[in-house]
């Protein structure tokens, strides 16, 4: 079949990285400057639209043929440009994404660090000088008296720089070319096709949003932070009270303390220790204004369409090796929960405008605009938004992997794991451990922090101290966890002599799981080691290596600190802190993550493709969940339940079930 590979450099006043690409491509003076493509190994050829060149018939007909394969890197944003500029339907269906190839690899995300990764030579690469030429002819300038006033830099303007751009845009066609043929020994799985297909749908309908709640929110939050600020202020007599520096300087000398700094954490336990009114209140404000909730609201309304719907929510394969998609624009993944009782209330004197109101019933005005967020995203007219998601879904996945008996008939009975692994940690007889019971807590930061090899670290993380776990509880709540499940503690040192076996024989190593219902192959292969899965995706891990002593890094001061002892698993992949290209060091309980965290994935992949086939309209997936919107007179929640706990065919006897419910806002279920 034909491939044909394009790369555009376009123009838009509206700013792409904060708007996204619907609103970039919606703007007015939106257009396509250049057209770089290639039919399969055939020159690459660059249409210059901006100076009146007419694209070739050839590539016309192509974008519409089912018989020609359209390729770009990040094709999302081809597919919309093109669509727009040329007014035509474009099926995203003939459509591949070569980013989605690189990161199905675990390589980097950008086209250039992706060429630097895969070793292409110095003239197969991204040209560096793309990103000064695209500031210039692709965003407007700033008028001045040099440049005439003009907010635009057209060819004209400067032609030498432009032919300069064509050549930038024929290169990038040219290292994708590349980039796409090294990758094509390891094929991305026909099913991830269909599921990235499938995202592309979602993506282009969006979600809508109550524009008059989400202008309502920022308006009150301005008036709010205007009042405290002030109140601050005649409190603390500082000119910016909302400083770090002055605040904590002032309340230095006001307590007469050593108070190191005020962060999320530290200023409750402040707050618990003054006798002070004027600290206290000083401290409440403190935590008023550190509420970031008008942020999300602010980028609502900045990448909303003219139809009030948001595009571009998710990235697909955002996070690298396990396929989960990451959020974008307004981070859906990472929206506040929702608590309030009456949150109907709530949201309607926010949308009224009767802010006074809000304050007197619901006090903390930042915190409840924060946990309003969720419900302005609404379903259209005559619909209504179906949420369901998997229940306890890595816990079973987890069980099932390890075959923990124990665990999985928890799962294909009351589903209660929190209570039932208080239970067997704490050797208590079935069903004593209730919701209220103080032994479920312990229970539940076990369940959450542990199943990947944490320790007393990892339960500190999620929380234990916060609940009121004394430190000296930590170590013992570890042992009673694993000696509660020795079958997950066995898989995890199972899956590193995997790896390493594979890594040092060059070989393949097959590790049953499941009780031997199913099987994971870890497998060096041309300077990767994959972990084939049973739904026949593989995990994928650059360069790796068993260290052969420490790996030593230089930390920001000047010192040294190992990143692995020797003996250890090493890759090469983003640093999550730096977000820096480098070697990363991974053991047992790390790789069940990725295993577990991609089989839970998988699993959401099988039944997001189910739904779509049974004509549910999905517009966004956050985390396991999924959200439909369907019209009133049709579709059912327990429909979509019964999808979500069909039996999958690699999975033999994994227990899942789907728990929902339907809403007109988008929002968290209150207990």
């Amino acid at each position: 079949m034909t491939t044909l590979r394009i790369d555009l450099e376009t123009y838009s006043s509206v700013d792409l990285k904060k708007c996204g690409v619907a609103r970039y491509v919606e703007s007015p003076d939106f257009e396509i400057l250049l057209l770089g493509y290639a039919f399969d190994d055939e020159p690459v050829q660059v249409v210059d639209l901006a100076r009146g060149e007419q694209l070739p018939g050839r590539v016309a007909d192509a974008l519409c043929d089912h018989a020609v394969i359209k390729a770009a890197y990040n094709a999302a944003f081809e597919i919309a440009c093109i669509a727009r500029h040329y007014n035509i339907f474009v099926d995203v269906t003939q459509w591949r994404c070569t980013s989605v190839h690189a990161l199905y690899l675990g390589l980097p995300g950008n086209l250039g660090e992706v060429g630097k990764v895969v070793g292409l030579d110095e003239d197969q690469q991204k040209l560096g000088s793309g990103w000064s030429l695209i500031r210039y002819f692709c965003i407007p300038c700033k008028p001045t008296k040099t440049n005439g006033g003009r907010t635009r830099n057209l060819p004209k303007h400067d032609p030498a720089k432009w032919e300069l751009f064509v050549e930038y845009c024929k290169r990038d066609v040219e290292t994708e070319r590349e980039i796409a043929r090294r990758l094509a020994k390891f094929p991305v799985p026909g099913t991830e096709w269909e599921l990235w297909h499938l995202d592309q749908r979602m993506n282009n309908a969006g979600m809508k949003i109550h524009r008059q709640l989400v202008d309502n929110a920022i308006v009150c939050d301005a008036q709010v932070r205007e009042r405290l600020v002030a109140e601050a202020m005649e409190l603390t007599g500082l000119d910016n009270p909302n400083s770090r520096d002055q605040l904590l300087a002032w309340l230095q000398e006001e307590t007469d303390d050593e108070i190191a700094d005020l962060t999320k954490k530290t200023v409750p336990a402040l707050l618990k220790a003054t006798d002070s009114a004027v600290v206290r209140r000083a401290l409440e404000i403190r935590q008023e204004l550190a509420k970031t909730s008008v942020s999300k609201y602010q980028a609502m309304a900045r990448t909303a369409c003219a139809d009030d719907r948001i595009r571009g929510l998710t990235q697909f394969y955002g996070a690298n090796r396990t396929g989960r998609w990451a959020g974008r624009l307004v981070q859906v993944q990472n929206l506040p929960q929702n608590k309030l009782k009456d949150i109907d209330l709530a949201r309607n004197l926010l949308i009224e405008g009767r802010f006074d109101e809000l304050e007197l019933l619901f006090g903390n005005v930042p915190d409840t605009l924060s946990q309003l967020i969720r419900t302005a995203f609404i379903a259209e007219d005559g619909h209504r938004f179906i949420v369901v998601d998997f229940s306890a879904i890595e816990a079973r996945v987890i069980a099932w992997l390890a075959w923990c008996e124990w665990r999985l008939d928890v799962f294909k009975t009351h589903g209660k794991i929190y209570e039932a692994s208080a239970e067997q940690m704490f050797k208590l007889p079935p069903g004593s451990v209730t919701k209220k019971s103080p032994y479920r807590q312990k229970g539940k930061i076990a369940e959450l922090a542990l199943g990947y090899q944490g320790g007393a670290g990892a339960l500190i993380t999620m929380g234990a101290l916060d609940m009121g776990i004394a430190h000296e509880e930590l170590d013992p709540i570890k042992t009673a966890w694993r000696e509660a499940n020795p079958e997950v503690v066995a898989f995890w040192y199972a899956c590193e002599r995997a790896a390493k076996a594979a890594l040092t024989t060059k070989g393949s190593i097959t590790l049953p799981i499941a009780g031997g219902r199913a099987k994971l192959v870890f497998s060096y292969e041309s300077g990767f080691l994959f972990i084939s899965l049973p739904s026949g995706r593989r995990l994928a891990y650059v360069k790796p290596r068993v260290e052969p002593q420490d790996l030593v890094r230089e930390a920001a001061d000047g010192s040294s600190y190992v990143v692995a002892s020797a003996g250890s698993v090493t890759y090469e992949g983003q640093d999550q802190r730096t977000k820096r290209w480098t070697r990363l060091p991974t053991y047992g309980g790390k790789l069940v993550e990725n295993i577990t965290q991609a089989i839970a994935r998988d699993c959401l992949r099988e039944a997001m493709l189910a739904i779509d086939d049974a004509g549910y309209r999905q517009l966004t997936t956050v985390h396991d969940e999924i959200v439909i919107e369907a019209p009133d007179d049709a579709g059912a929640l327990a429909e979509v339940e019964a999808i979500m706990a069909r039996p999958v065919v690699w999975a033999p006897d994994l227990p899942l079930r789907g728990d929902g419910f339907e809403t007109r806002y988008y929002m968290k279920e209150i207990d």
